[in-house]
């Protein structure tokens, strides 16, 4: 992975990104809830909380602060950040991954971020509008963060997604436990004894945080240009030296230092809408704060009983959809769609509609999402024919087009999520698969058949037909069929006149229920 390279004569507008203009946009969609008045820190998370909207917040804590809270904890609001369909999400996203783009750096002074620096006792976590957002939570976190971090022996940039617990104004925690890349290169620097140089974005654009929750084999910080659609403008911290995005609102400079995992950090509400117990973590040191002078601070929603409406699972939710669509087209002739309930975490309940061409693709399906994606727990695999988004329609299939014993796949000994409450301590987790398809072959019979209402006659000219028998004479019809033949807005005259024709024992019935001549009487 590359660095990224200087500007050359490529001009990139550093405000076409910026995080304010997209809550502009989503306020001129009626997205956001705005909050005039002043509002204390300690009262932001309870106003926030299983809010559908996003939260612009004009005047929160002391310095009286701008702040946008749980802006994309909607597939609505998420999709727009991709120029999107909520329904065309995952291939959206495939379709810029498809296309890279660079990273370009440029100097301090054109950056955005770099308006206001921020250094010696200047530099103060305290004096930023950051908020408890649970109540057993260690202490105010910085959840909106994105870390940024050199490989001193290879030159490559890390980007990832990590809370900051504040411990002081210019010390802070962060959950390092998770296997990461960021963790490898903290492990290497403890092992020479030497510090990390780091750096957190705080307000960024959303298809950033997509591209920090992704692990594919690219130069990370190119990839936010990646799925933004276009190259992306850095800037080389002024204290560390580490590249961040020009355009973000605040970067928070520093380093983890030599100690390893050395302090006590959390507890946290986690993405599983369960607290994380405490652990020994490294400590992060502030050594400046950059910012934009009119700073938009961002705050995201993480766990609770209102999972769904979380900023954390509908990014993992989008994540998870594009990397088992992926999955799919290699596994299976036509997938139709694919849906990852935000509910569950945005990674452990999905499903999946496909098309199927030859029998065992349900199954097929179903072996792909859990060979490529170690968090799926559940996978609910259904016919073309159901939205696959819609609760009601899943908890029909489950109980109509369902056997446990014929159509249940489960396996154990899977490499999971250790954030998964359920494991109880265990390394290894089990899978399960619902077949949730009709027998193959034998959605044609009428007992497999969805009833539907019958489409509105559309009355275009002369009907087709002047009498039933006539309509009958042209081959056998459902009862509908007939009525649309003969231009019949009732129906009643459709039931005289086969009454009639069914006294001389001229009509009979086909095993599907359709109408038709005896003994194949012409008119």
């Amino acid at each position: 992975m590359d660095q990224p390279r200087p500007r050359g004569d490529r001009a990139i507008d550093v405000e076409r990104f910026r995080l304010r203009r997209f809550v502009d946009r989503l306020i001129g969609m009626g997205e956001v809830d705005i909050r005039e008045d002043p509002v204390a820190l300690m009262d932001m998370a309870a106003i926030v909380d299983g809010n559908e909207k996003a939260m612009l917040f004009r005047r929160a804590g002391p310095e009286g602060a701008e702040v946008i809270a749980n802006l994309i904890g909607s597939r609505s609001r998420l999709s727009a950040a991709f120029d999107a369909a909520p329904d065309a999400l995952a291939q959206a996203m495939t379709a810029r991954l498809a296309a890279p783009k660079a990273a370009v750096e440029i100097p301090s002074s054109e950056a955005p971020v770099h308006e206001v620096v921020l250094t010696g006792e200047d530099a103060d976590f305290t004096r930023l509008p950051v908020h408890l957002q649970h109540a057993l939570d260690g202490a105010p976190y910085i959840s909106a963060g994105l870390d940024f971090a050199v490989d001193p022996e290879s030159g490559w940039v890390n980007v990832g997604s990590r809370r900051l617990m504040l411990t002081g104004r210019k010390t802070a925690g962060l959950n390092l436990h998770a296997p990461s890349d960021l963790r490898e290169l903290y492990r290497k620097a403890v092992a020479r004894g030497e510090t990390l140089p780091v750096s957190f974005t705080v307000g960024t654009h959303p298809t950033d945080f997509m591209a920090a929750s992704m692990r594919l084999p690219v130069d990370e910080i190119a990839l936010i240009g990646t799925l933004r659609g276009a190259d992306i403008a850095t800037v080389r911290g002024v204290t560390n030296g580490v590249p961040v995005p020009a355009d973000a609102e605040i970067v928070l400079e520093g380093y983890f230092d030599a100690r390893g995992y050395a302090e006590p950090e959390g507890p946290f509400g986690e993405t599983f809408g369960y607290y994380g117990v405490m652990k020994n973590n490294p400590v992060f040191h502030l050594t400046a704060i950059t910012r934009r002078r009119d700073f938009l601070f961002q705050t995201a929603t993480i766990s609770g009983y209102t999972l769904g409406r979380t900023d954390t699972a509908q990014v993992a939710a989008a994540r998870t959809e594009a990397l088992v669509w992926a999955a799919l087209l290699n596994a299976v002739r036509e997938p139709v769609a694919v849906h990852c309930t935000p509910s569950g975490a945005g990674v452990m309940n999905l499903r999946v509609s496909i098309r199927q061409r030859v029998p065992g693709e349900a199954r097929n399906a179903i072996a792909a999402v859990h060979g490529s994606l170690a968090n799926v727990k559940n996978v609910y695999v259904t016919d073309e024919d159901i939205d696959i988004r819609s609760d009601e329609q899943i908890d029909w299939c489950l109980a109509t087009r369902f056997q446990p014993d014929r159509d249940l796949v489960v396996a154990s000994g899977y490499r999971t999520l250790p954030h998964d409450p359920s494991l109880d301590g265990r390394r290894t987790g089990s899978k399960a698969g619902y077949d949730l398809t009709q027998p193959f072959g034998k959605r044609g019979a009428i007992e497999h058949s969805v009833p539907r209402p019958p489409a509105p006659a559309a009355v275009t000219g002369a009907p087709r037909f002047a009498t039933v028998r006539e309509a009958l004479a042209d081959g056998p019809k459902t009862f509908a069929a007939l009525a649309e033949a003969v231009g019949s807005r009732d129906g009643l005259d459709v039931v005289r006149a086969l009454e009639e024709i069914g006294g001389d024992g001229g009509l009979t019935r086909l095993a599907d229920g359709e109408w038709a001549l005896a003994d194949g009487r012409a008119a």
